[in-house]
């Protein structure tokens, strides 16, 4: 008997709730900050925990949100949706419970990223009541769906784009010309180029705005969207003041044209700038931290003026070189002046000369990190060679290089030896998130 007392006691205890205002639940945050999300479009799902500490069981007579269905947000709450109110949760003593937080949120009629907030208002038995605020912001966009540019078209908006489907295809015989815009690529959809391309003062980025870990958005990550793809004969893609990352391959180009200028490709999966049988003008272009080749040049005909060609893929030990090149049935051409051409490894410059098509360089003025090439004094002329043991060298070079975020600012600090050849200039584009 003294057993079966002593079981039904303890039953009792763990089953009691009280109703005393003293004692209050806890939170793992008072406040869940969402990552800026665009209008209209569904935020992933975010936690948080709410804990009895108290010295008894905790009954939560109502949750709801505090402007109801006014701002988007969507609550459950132990398996069960606010809708947006919820009723009669019990907490026992020592026990958890988890909270899950999403939100489409509303047009802000703004051009401009906008808070969006509410509370979670949890009353408990006692009448004590309780809040978490939710809280994130919200960017209006334009949203489009399988671009077909099949007659000339310009595209200048404040508003981002945000490109689904399989993006955007240029017609052969068609230029799109991007002028001031921001375009968001999903994950499948990239650019098509047939026709030809001109893009001015625009970013080309992957549409994820949330993060992957805490320090880490998704902007920082490789990969998110295919890229620019110029098909073979198209007229090709013209890039000013604009900034192309975290693409797959950056600029994919074969039997056509490409010029840069003032531009980035940054943080690629694979190429940030692969060309096959093509003419390629790049002047003042940063091309950084891709998988593969930085530049890669296949039979083309090549000017790289005042360039920073950077290869410090951060997620890989087997990446390509800064800068490939070599001829194919039609002659490799390639003048590089006034350049930085560096990386983690010392040799970062990669000729294939075992192809049988005619190979011409040339560089000028240059910093290259690869082996001294003692005996073709007519093809480097004024050339700072730089390896691992020079006391100056690499990512030093760089005024940010936050390798344990994947953040970085390819400027060229006062201090590098590269710096009076490449006239201290700055690549003036779009920051990260």
């Amino acid at each position: 008997m003294a057993t079966v007392a002593l079981l039904l006691t303890a039953c009792s205890d763990n089953d009691s709730f009280t109703k005393d205002s003293s004692q209050r639940l806890s939170f793992s945050t008072d406040t869940v900050r969402l990552d800026t999300l665009f209008a209209e479009v569904p935020s992933v799902t975010y936690t948080f925990w709410i804990y009895n500490r108290a010295s008894d069981g905790l009954r939560i007579s109502t949750a709801r949100l505090e402007k109801g269905n006014q701002t988007g947000f969507r609550v459950n709450l132990d398996g069960t949706f606010l809708n947006p109110v919820g009723q009669d949760f019990e907490v026992r003593k020592g026990d958890s419970l988890r909270v899950f937080v999403e939100i489409t949120s509303y047009e802000n009629h703004s051009v401009e990223p906008k808070l969006v907030e509410d509370n979670l208002l949890l009353t408990l038995e006692s009448g004590v009541e309780q809040k978490v605020n939710l809280r994130t912001y919200s960017w209006d966009a334009m949203k489009v769906t399988n671009l077909e540019v099949e007659e000339d078209m310009t595209i200048e908006s404040e508003k981002p784009l945000v490109i689904y489907g399989d993006g955007i295809h240029i017609a052969k015989g068609a230029t799109l010309t991007l002028k001031n815009t921001q375009l968001f690529f999903h994950h499948e959809a990239g650019v098509t180029v047939e026709g030809k391309l001109e893009a001015y003062n625009c970013l080309l980025r992957g549409d994820r705005l949330d993060h992957m870990f805490d320090y880490l958005p998704y902007d920082r990550v490789s990969g998110q969207w295919p890229g620019i793809e110029i098909a073979s004969n198209a007229e090709g893609c013209w890039l000013t003041d604009t900034e192309v990352r975290n693409a797959w391959d950056g600029i994919w180009a074969d039997s056509t044209q490409v010029a840069l200028v003032n531009s980035v490709v940054h943080n690629c999966r694979g190429y940030a700038l692969y060309a096959k049988d093509s003419k390629v003008a790049l002047d003042y272009v940063q091309l950084t931290n891709a998988e593969n080749d930085c530049l890669s040049l296949h039979g083309c005909e090549a000017v790289v003026d005042h360039c920073t060609l950077g290869q410090f893929y951060p997620l890989t030990g087997y990446r390509g070189a800064a800068l490939y090149y070599e001829a194919t049935t039609w002659p490799m051409i390639l003048d590089c002046r006034n350049t930085l051409v560096t990386g983690y490894v010392d040799n970062v410059v990669q000729v294939n000369k075992d192809q049988k098509g005619s190979l011409d360089y040339y560089f000028e003025n240059c910093l290259l990190r690869t082996p001294e090439v003692k005996d073709e004094e007519a093809s480097y002329v004024d050339i700072l060679w730089e390896s691992s043991k020079d006391e100056f060298q690499g990512k030093q070079h760089f005024l940010t290089f936050d390798e344990e975020n994947m953040f970085y600012d390819f400027t060229i600090v006062v201090e590098s030896p590269a710096y009076e050849r490449l006239i201290g200039r700055t690549f003036e584009v779009k920051s990260e998130e």
